[in-house]
């Protein structure tokens, strides 16, 4: 099974909530990203902390099944994007009511242009 690695995972609400409320927002119709690339001050002397990520996916998206369906895909498709990341960001996607409707290469086109936005690269 392809997960998004533990140490790549956000948990806490203080880390989901820095990254929403101090970073950067770039919006898609089908999700938001936030980034915050400032680095988590829990981890100040061991180093460069890898990226981490979280997703926020609310009943708004759909019922249980399909709201499973999303988070699926977007951890898979955020874990082959972790590279790109600054080390120490913290990242949050949050999926809009329409990403339930939509296949995994709309989902993978929205992801990657916020991403691009958000990191300053031209979309591919």
């Amino acid at each position: 099974m392809l997960v998004l690695p533990a140490e790549h995972r956000l948990r806490r609400r203080e880390d989901f909530a820095r990254a929403v409320r101090r970073g950067r927002r770039a919006g898609r119709p089908l999700l938001v990203v936030h980034l915050n690339s400032g680095g988590d001050p829990h981890a100040a002397g061991e180093g460069a902390s890898p990226p981490r990520a979280g997703f926020v996916v609310s009943r708004a998206v759909g019922p249980a099944v399909a709201r499973n369906l999303v988070k699926r895909r977007l951890r898979h498709l955020l874990r082959d994007r972790l590279d790109q990341l600054p080390a120490g960001s913290l990242v949050v996607v949050r999926a809009l009511p329409g990403a339930a409707e939509a296949g995994y290469d709309r989902l993978r086109d929205d992801l990657d242009a916020a991403l691009g936005r958000l990191l300053g690269r031209a979309p591919r």
